[in-house]
């Protein structure tokens, strides 16, 4: 065989071109990859699970026993059951009613609450001078003990007190800010929007933390005035910050006053500055009526759950039309 008939027999290399790609073929998916992606799916329920059980076991089902000794009786009935007894005797007591009442005041003073923190924070948020300074001042009061803060505010507003030694320089007569029934409520309400309001402050920067700067610069660019700005970009980029600030605020309100109350006014006077939650300890701790209190704390319970949504709705509603 000559050499050019060998070399025509050999196949001539393949080009670049003519490489031939390999095939990556994954590997078929064993008992250990389908333990894989079963783990993974069941990842969210485990780490749910602690959360879940807690709430369950510590929130809900506690809730339903109360709601369930609500229509049992007290005294002689104890253990009987009696129907909504206890709701026809809580609706018949002048201190419970005056409490209801007073819940009227606090959704009534409720935006107030809420404002100041949130102007507060719109003002620390735009470095006005001395925000530093301001931010660790407003927060302080939020660590006090509701005692110490009630104890503080006693003697500062009592009759003979600084407060009213100021107003009479002022030529304005005394107030008798804790002993006067149109004006203490009022006094113990102001006082525990000041000792609580640092709180909302946090969350308010927190929420201007997500507030895209761009937006403010526009505003400034088009000409607009602070309380535009306010209006038209803050409160609408802020809504779900300020549904959150509403809600606890106003559970907060119903749920953690009585340590004001009892240091600075014990429900007084004549009963005018009951609120449901010292109305609850009244008739657990005082009058060993706890089937009365846990209906109590049932109605408490409705009056928070009714007035936060109906908050979230309204608020909603305006940021939707803000926009």
């Amino acid at each position: 065989m000559t050499p050019q008939s060998l070399s025509s027999a050999v196949p001539a290399p393949a080009g670049p071109a003519e490489e031939a790609t390999p095939v990556r073929r994954s590997p078929p998916a064993g008992p250990s990859s389908r333990r894989g992606s079963r783990a993974e799916r069941l990842a969210p329920y485990v780490l749910l699970a602690p959360a879940v059980l807690i709430i369950l076991g510590l929130r809900l089902w506690p809730l339903l026993l109360g709601v369930n000794f609500s229509f049992t009786g007290d005294g002689d009935r104890n253990g009987q059951s009696v129907g909504f007894d206890n709701y026809a005797t809580l609706l018949a007591d002048p201190l419970f009613r005056v409490a209801l009442r007073n819940v009227g005041l606090l959704v009534l003073l409720l935006p107030v609450a809420v404002a100041i923190p949130g102007l507060l924070a719109t003002f620390i948020y735009l470095r006005v001078p001395g925000h530093r300074f301001h931010r660790g001042v407003y927060f302080f009061p939020a660590v006090l003990s509701p005692v110490i803060v009630g104890a503080i505010f006693n003697l500062l507003l009592a009759y003979d007190g600084p407060l009213n030694k100021l107003l009479g320089t002022a030529g304005v007569g005394p107030v008798d800010w804790l002993g006067d029934p149109q004006v203490a409520i009022f006094s113990v309400v102001g006082v525990h929007i000041w000792a609580t309001f640092g709180m909302a402050l946090v969350v308010f920067l927190a929420g201007f933390s997500t507030l895209d700067a761009a937006l403010l610069d526009a505003a400034k660019i088009d000409g607009s005035s602070l309380a535009q700005t306010i209006r038209y970009v803050i409160v609408p980029c802020l809504s779900r910050t300020i549904q959150f600030v509403f809600v606890t605020t106003m559970i907060g309100m119903l749920t953690s006053m009585f340590g004001l109350l009892y240091v600075m006014t014990s429900g007084g006077p004549a009963g005018t500055t009951y609120l449901p939650e010292y109305y609850i300890w009244i008739q657990q701790g005082q009058m060993n009526h706890p089937a009365l209190a846990s209906a109590a704390s049932s109605v408490l319970f409705l009056i928070m759950l009714v007035v936060g949504l109906a908050q979230i709705a309204i608020l909603r509603r305006a940021t939707k039309e803000d926009r």
